[in-house]
């Protein structure tokens, strides 16, 4: 009996090691403990970023309001959209966006071993480099926000998750609940990242409309704050 309550509290304990990062994103204090940056200290504005994507109809709708405000974004990429949309990589990229790697495919890490986490993010890296030209920005942001601490520990380039976000990949997102999602925890300060999506792949179908409405209010905000909307260098 003894024997068989150590195995179950051992393999508890490892399951809760492994899984210690996942709920990061929502538990700024475990963000902190881990390393794993919300935030971008330095940054002297607000860092828009977008996942999922490319996506045929989102992305150009997002470009288009960032465009229309003079605002620079980061656009963390899944490389089989890039594979799938063509030249939509390079384009976000020359309209001054800062691009970097979300995954290959869009799986939780928890359900990967450290080693594949890796080898994904190293062929969504090859993948978007092709797309551009160039390496795609040395961060790289996990499917959900989650990672295992093995492949925390196995990744080759520093992770980011976010300080807030507008929960726009729902079938219930508008264009106001996704800003006041966004603007609800108070005024926007200098460094945050703020989470939103351009695409709906892993998300409900057309939800990539709210963000596009959202982004006039939010980018109306920043400037009201004094803070541009930056992309991450």
């Amino acid at each position: 009996m003894a024997s068989s309550a150590f195995t179950t509290t051992a393999a508890l304990g490892a399951a809760a090691a492994w899984a210690l990062p996942a709920p990061a994103a929502h538990v700024p204090a475990l963000a902190a403990a881990l390393r794993l940056p919300c935030r971008r200290p330095g940054l002297p504005g607000v860092a828009l970023t977008f996942d999922d994507g490319p996506h045929p109809e989102g992305t150009p709708r997002v470009l288009d309001a960032l465009a229309a405000a003079g605002a620079q974004a980061t656009f963390f990429l899944v490389g089989e959209q890039v594979r799938r949309t063509g030249s939509l990589a390079a384009e976000i990229r020359a309209a001054g966006h800062a691009v970097a790697v979300h995954s290959d495919r869009h799986r939780s890490a928890l359900r990967l071993t450290p080693r594949a986490v890796e080898e994904d993010r190293r062929r969504a890296a090859a993948t978007i480099g092709d797309a551009l030209g160039e390496a795609p920005l040395a961060l790289y942001r996990p499917p959900y926000g989650i990672l295992s601490l093995p492949a925390l520990r196995a990744l080759g380039v520093p992770a980011l998750l976010w300080s807030r976000w507008g929960a726009d990949w729902t079938a219930r997102a508008t264009p106001a609940s996704v800003a006041a999602r966004v603007l609800r925890p108070g005024p926007l300060t200098a460094g945050e990242v703020v989470l939103l999506h351009d695409a709906d792949d892993y998300g409900a179908p057309g939800c990539w409309r709210a963000t596009a409405g959202a982004l006039p209010a939010i980018l109306a905000a920043t400037a009201a704050a004094g803070l541009p909307a930056l992309a991450l260098r």
